[in-house]
């Protein structure tokens, strides 16, 4: 007696045989700067309860009525000020594309594909993961686009990939990446870059401020790791570039309610460097892989409208890696730290 087996031309191949995916996650944009679309992002992001740890039962209609009635028109007007007219997509969405498309370079002669996926909005974790799959990746890094851990960043990239995984009968086998705060890569990475801004003034800054984005301090006081991660980037970069605590404070941006957060306040702290002397500084944000909003709009603007009105001369500002040769760089180093056993 003999058994035939017919396999379909597209039988995926046996689990580990297949390629390797890499997953790159960051937080999110809106697909343009209308009411209606920031408003949807708005809801999306704020409706995260690793984000905004409150009941439901309590927040929803706080954000539902008063927040996403008010927030989405200013929030538009910041994102117009900031975007990228000629591709119509936020700079986030720029950065992280070529990000993504750098280190698919990388690993162009290697049976690795690249895809990358917003938390919130689109392109989704879910349509990102569905690509690597139909490339016939059987195995896949998720790279979560924080260097600092939090749950409300590293976390929920990791949760809502899990999420759409659940839903699949053939599951790819997962690896997460940690955090890299002080990674040696990133550090140089964040050196140099900041050599190369700094190398580009016609007067050197008397300061160079660390801005990261704020968490609330509840977070912290239940065992969010943030604050000394935060902590941990910025003394390496200092050690790196030969600067004291003094020459380059900490900072936190992006305080949201009437919580307390995490101090001291960017905002309130640059408008008080001028009463002190200290007229020309730079500003540099370790904590964002790429530029988007509260880099550009929050420092770049804002920030700088009132340190300026405070008497200040000039705030520079140090770009993030972005799409640089030190970000693609960067990624590719982790990469490869994390796919090993999977590649050679």
């Amino acid at each position: 007696m003999s058994f035939l087996h017919i396999s379909g031309p597209s039988a995926p191949a046996p689990m580990g045989q297949g390629r390797i995916g890499i997953l790159l996650i960051s937080l999110g944009t809106p697909d343009d700067t209308s009411f209606s679309g920031v408003r949807r992002y708005l809801s999306e992001f704020l409706s995260d309860q690793r984000v905004i740890e409150a009941s439901p039962v309590v927040w929803q209609p706080i954000l539902q009525g008063v927040v996403l009635t008010v927030r989405p028109r200013r929030s538009g007007a910041a994102y117009r000020r900031i975007w990228n007219t000629g591709r119509d997509e936020s700079p986030l969405r720029t950065y992280t594309r070529e990000q993504a498309d750098g280190l698919a370079k990388q690993f162009a002669d290697e049976n690795v594909s690249v895809a990358w996926g917003m938390r919130y909005g689109s392109p989704s974790v879910a349509t990102a993961v569905e690509e690597l799959v139909t490339a016939g990746c059987d195995r896949i890094l998720c790279m979560p686009l924080y260097p600092q851990y939090s749950a409300t960043t590293t976390a929920t990239a990791n949760d809502q990939l899990f999420r759409f995984l659940m839903k699949l009968r053939r599951q790819p086998a997962i690896r997460t990446l940690p955090a890299f705060a002080d990674h040696p890569v990133y550090i140089r990475a964040l050196a140099e870059t900041a050599r190369q801004a700094l190398s580009a003034l016609s007067v050197p800054p008397q300061m160079i401020v660390t801005s990261f984005h704020g968490l609330p301090k509840d977070y912290v006081a239940k065992g969010d790791p943030y604050r000394e991660d935060c902590m941990r980037t910025v003394i390496a970069l200092r050690a790196a570039m030969g600067m004291t605590e003094a020459d380059m404070p900490l900072t936190f941006q992006s305080r949201f309610g009437p919580a307390k957060w995490l101090e001291p306040y960017t905002a309130p702290f640059i408008a008080g460097l001028p009463a002190k002397g200290i007229r020309r500084i730079a500003v540099m944000m370790p904590g964002f892989m790429a530029d988007c909003i509260e880099t550009l709009d929050e420092i770049g603007n804002e920030v700088r409208a009132e340190f300026l009105t405070a008497g200040g001369e000039e705030l520079s500002l140090i770009p993030c890696l972005n799409g640089s040769p030190e970000a693609i760089g960067l990624l590719e180093a982790l990469a490869r730290s994390e796919l090993q056993g999977w590649i050679a």
